[in-house]
């Protein structure tokens, strides 16, 4: 049985059920509904061949096209969809739930799959979900405070606690600064960071608290979707105010040990920003393993921009604390007291 389905029945009612999107490696490594799996019905190569020959010839030469390509395929594809979906039930998706899904949704029931759900109007369908779905209300409380006052780690420690709470710099593969992405894996898309951020604030319960760290709109190189973006620039933030040397220690702990190049590259990037003889000053105090100064200098200057961000909020929505040292257990148990 062949059943076309939404974005949203799939969501509701068959998110236990393994996917496949048979979408071209290219299209699924730029964006994809998180735990798909890719079972491509064109590789990158074939599929422009294939547009080629649509754009330039006549729809069905690419259809004969398409076929030739599929031809040998056909009895791998079914080998490699029951080691997806063992018991024969399987949802398909492509990019608009077109000729593509379709086809392979029909090869599987002619060889035994019992039920195939094939999502209408496919991967297109589901990005306007996600960009709709950040449009829901969030209990968001938002973690602010200078660089170095460990929100991430506060983060952590409120999640080891039972506290619900979104990591975006984790979900983006970056700390969110000229360092931040130093010695961690390459970033995923920004439509896949959307995607998984989607994912993640899915299954949380939207009206209990949901502790998120400030962020600006972009994170390294991938971007915040708008809707959730203004959640963070207009909901109420607490403000956690550490001491200056406090967070210079901090600092020192987390980049100390990072590749010597990359922080001597990162500095490079922030020369404008710092002036050139800052710039030139941290350098050198990189270069003799002075990683205090290096911090010490580069923080006034992320200390500046963060209080420009911070300013241009109304200031009645910014819950002010002195937090005198980096102590995340502590800071958690703190901030888990003023909202319970």
């Amino acid at each position: 049985m062949k059943q076309i389905i939404t974005v949203d029945f799939y969501f509701h009612n068959l998110k236990h059920i393994p996917i496949i999107d048979v979408r071209s490696p290219g299209e699924f490594a730029k964006g994809h509904i998180p735990n798909a799996n890719n079972l491509e019905l064109f590789t990158d190569e074939e599929r422009a061949v294939v547009g080629t020959a649509y754009k330039k010839e006549s729809k069905e030469r690419a259809f004969e096209i398409g076929y030739e390509f599929v031809k040998p395929k056909l009895n791998d594809f079914i080998s490699k969809s029951i080691e997806i979906a063992p018991e024969k039930e399987v949802v398909i998706q492509c990019w608009r739930g077109g000729m593509r899904s379709n086809a392979f949704a029909d090869h599987l029931i002619d060889n035994g799959f019992e039920k195939v759900y094939v999502i209408e109007k496919g991967y297109k369908a589901f990005r306007n979900y996600v960009l709709q779905f950040f449009e829901h209300p969030l209990n968001l409380k938002i973690l602010s405070g200078y660089t170095g006052s460990g929100k991430t780690e506060i983060l952590h420690s409120l999640e080891q606690k039972g506290q619900q709470i979104i990591d975006l710099e984790g979900l983006a593969n970056h700390r969110g600064s000229a360092f931040g992405g130093i010695d961690l894996p390459p970033q995923p898309t920004t439509e896949q960071f959307q995607n998984n951020l989607f994912s993640v604030v899915q299954g949380l319960n939207p009206k209990l608290p949901i502790w998120v760290e400030d962020e600006s709109k972009s994170i390294g190189k991938v971007i915040i979707p708008d809707a959730f973006y203004l959640k963070i620039r207009t909901m109420p933030v607490y403000f956690l105010d550490v001491p200056f040397q406090e967070r210079t220690k901090h600092l020192v702990d987390t980049y100390a040990s990072l590749t010597h190049d990359k922080l001597q590259e990162a500095i490079s990037k922030i020369t404008k920003r710092l002036g050139y003889d800052k710039a030139k000053f941290a350098l050198e105090a990189l270069e003799s393993r002075d990683y205090y100064k290096v911090v010490e200098i580069t923080l006034f200057y992320y200390d500046k921009a963060y209080l420009g961000g911070l300013q241009k909020r109304e200031e009645s929505t910014i819950l002010k604390f002195e937090i005198p040292t980096v102590n995340p257990e502590e800071t958690a148990k703190f901030l888990m007291s003023l909202t319970n």
